[in-house]
């Protein structure tokens, strides 16, 4: 049987929908910008509802994911993880066109949206995509972009190659990828009516991508953002940013320099460093162990400036 995420007549009412929430289903079909909006707080999988055309159609699979939230999330008393939906999608049109993944919130939906920008390995990657589940259950909602268009780097391949992979994902077209993604989000709030300004994370690679977006961010779409152990970036970027930033580090990290960091935090008003010591690369989202405490203290210092610049202020 067909399923389609339906929205009662952009009333963001679904409780016209009589039918029970379907679970466990998973299909493929063409949904616009609309029927995801962030500011409900119960969505349906209905039975051949009829889909609305809109101005960003997506091509989506849409599944259900209802308790299946990691042992320690569970006993974490301000997060409600019952209700999570998850959907790979595909935006843009032409050489526009990009995949991402998207992590929805729905039981306790704050109607906040975060981009997140994905390190070399990609949307894909199971550490990636626990972190942007994780973040949802605390109410968020978390798009993450295919910025290496269907190549990531991997861990099998020899590092003498890396250089000539990168050269594969040419900065405009990483830049590309970003804005379309971003736009997706502005129009997915406008269209919940939710006067927000998106937040933006990133890690690695990504986390350097995320210093370059705020430095070019003319429309001011980003209200803030958390950056992890950025790498190739140049402290100059630092000039032209004006929404408070969390950059957080290891103090052994030979990728991302400390001390760089931290210059980049004293640059931007209201922004803030968190080094941790004796830490190496990625420490936060590719722990080493369920009970690495510096990833959980990292990941907690993340929350609470999310919090505090999307969710308390609004």
């Amino acid at each position: 049987m067909a399923f389609t995420v339906f929205s009662a007549c952009h009333s963001l009412d679904f409780a016209r929908c009589s039918l029970p929430p379907a679970t466990g289903t998973n299909s493929r079909s063409f949904i616009s910008a609309s029927h995801l909006r962030f500011g409900c707080r119960q969505d349906f999988l209905v039975p051949k509802c009829r889909k609305k055309k809109g101005p960003f159609p997506l091509e989506a699979t849409v599944e259900r994911a209802v308790g299946e939230q990691s042992e320690k999330m569970a006993h974490a008393d301000e997060d409600e993880c019952e209700l999570v939906s998850r959907l790979e999608l595909t935006m843009g049109e032409g050489d526009d066109k990009i995949d991402a993944y998207l992590v929805k919130a729905m039981k306790n939906n704050n109607g906040s949206a975060i981009l997140l920008l994905t390190d070399v390995f990609g949307f894909n990657n199971n550490d990636t995509r626990d972190f942007a589940y994780r973040l949802s259950c605390f109410g968020y909602n978390v798009l993450v972009p295919d910025l290496c268009q269907g190549i990531p780097w991997s861990k099998d391949r020899p590092k003498s190659e890396y250089e000539d992979w990168r050269a594969g994902h040419p900065s405009e077209r990483v830049e590309k990828a970003i804005s379309t993604a971003a736009r997706w989000l502005k129009e997915e709030i406008a269209t919940a009516g939710t006067p927000k300004k998106l937040g933006l994370l990133g890690f690695c690679f990504g986390g350097g991508r995320v210093l370059e977006v705020l430095a070019r961010d003319t429309e001011q779409l980003f209200a803030t953002a958390v950056s992890f152990y950025p790498t190739r970036f140049e402290e100059a970027v630092a000039e032209t940013i004006y929404v408070p930033i969390l950059l957080i580090a290891g103090e052994k990290d030979d990728l991302c320099p400390s001390e760089k960091v931290q210059s980049v935090a004293r640059q931007i008003k209201g922004s803030k460093a968190h080094i941790y010591p004796d830490r190496g690369h990625a420490f936060a989202h590719h722990p080493s162990s369920d009970d690495d405490e510096d990833a959980e203290k990292a990941f907690a210092a993340m929350k609470a400036w999310f919090y505090e610049k999307l969710v308390s202020c609004s």
